[in-house]
């Protein structure tokens, strides 16, 4: 029998090809859309249906600029989709990882990556293969649309099973901190590593394909955090994240994001088992965790709201901001400049 990992490799498409993966996106976007509810509250925003609308229209009109692939199957049996984004005129010099809404009510993300894909299709970047995952977290998304839907007020971090996902990964699990047993509800994992299908999913798309770059789509914050989440040690490549992160920050027209290694958020912080950390150093990628939007609390009543302090009323100019700082990382990898190292 064949490893997963080639198994998994063979299954990718390749850049400039179309097929069966890309007629099953077809597929699987008019079903969506046939079954989704009439009703739409948060109407600047995307539904699921939405999203698969427009990107599988895309995926059309562009074909070899866009290529649909499933990346695995989430715990509720949902299809987890992903884009292959490329100039196929161009031999790729690097290639670029974007997955976004790996938790459940940060959907700013998902409208950055859409809006991202959208402009990509129409302006290919010559010179890098990008895979994006406009919704990591399927099911948690699908529960906080039926929240919405029903007028609930839930919050929902996690995915069906209630397994946070940004803490289900398998690099620094662990902390040495003092202030682990003063504050221990900020220094919690997942049951194990790799515990979930989502993770598990993107950490095999991670280990077959070995991404120069990535980037997990967040919210709230404003910041381009980089590794270390688990630990207080700058990593051996803080000066290229440095440089790389102020690269996204001038590509900003408004509120641009500061650069900051997560761990130093506040010096009490440690984020373990999270995908920053496991995607560099597992695989040598350069990764960051980029928190879009500073919250969507314009009023007291805001803050009542699970879905409103982590979304504003109106996702686009936010989107319009993701796609400068993503265009200006994916232009960076095309040039070759940055290229992922062994584990550090």
């Amino acid at each position: 029998m064949l490893p997963a990992v080639l198994l998994s490799a063979l299954a990718y498409a390749t850049c400039g090809a179309c097929g069966a993966e890309g007629r099953a996106y077809q597929v699987y976007a008019a079903e969506a859309r046939a079954a989704s509810g009439p009703d739409h509250p948060e109407e600047a925003y995307l539904f699921a249906a939405d999203a698969h609308e427009r990107l599988a229209t895309i995926a059309g009109e562009r074909p070899g600029v866009v290529q649909p692939f499933r990346v695995g199957t989430s715990g509720a049996d949902r299809p987890i989709w992903a884009l292959r984004l490329c100039d196929p005129a161009t031999p790729p010099r690097g290639s670029l990882l974007i997955f976004a809404n790996i938790h459940a009510l940060e959907w700013v993300p998902t409208e950055v990556a859409v809006a991202f894909a959208l402009d990509f299709a129409s302006a290919p970047i010559a010179g890098v293969e990008i895979v994006l995952i406009p919704s990591l977290n399927v099911d948690g998304r699908a529960l906080v649309e039926d929240d919405l839907r029903a007028g609930r007020n839930v919050y929902r971090r996690g995915n069906a099973a209630r397994v946070d996902l940004n803490r289900d990964f398998a690099v620094n699990r662990e902390s040495r901190a003092i202030w682990k047993a003063l504050i221990p509800s900020r220094y919690v994992v997942s049951p194990a590593p790799l515990s979930q299908p989502e993770s598990r999913a993107l950490d095999t798309l991670a280990q077959a394909e070995r991404f120069d770059a990535a980037v997990s789509l967040h919210a709230f914050g404003g910041f381009f955090y980089s590794p270390w989440a688990g630990r207080w040690e700058r990593p051996t490549d803080h000066a290229e994240f440095g440089r790389l992160g102020i690269l996204m920050q001038n590509a900003m027209v408004n509120h641009p994001y500061r650069p900051r290694q997560l761990s130093r958020w506040g010096f009490f912080f440690r984020g373990l088992g999270m995908e920053l950390d496991h995607l560099y150093a597992s695989y040598g990628t350069y990764t960051f965790l980029v928190e879009t939007t500073r919250s969507g609390v314009e009023t007291l009543a805001d803050l009542d709201s699970s879905f409103r302090i982590y979304n504003p009323r109106d996702p686009r100019s936010h989107a319009t901001e993701g796609v400068r700082y993503l265009r200006a990382l994916a232009t960076e990898v095309a040039s070759g400049r940055v290229q992922a190292r062994g584990a550090p």
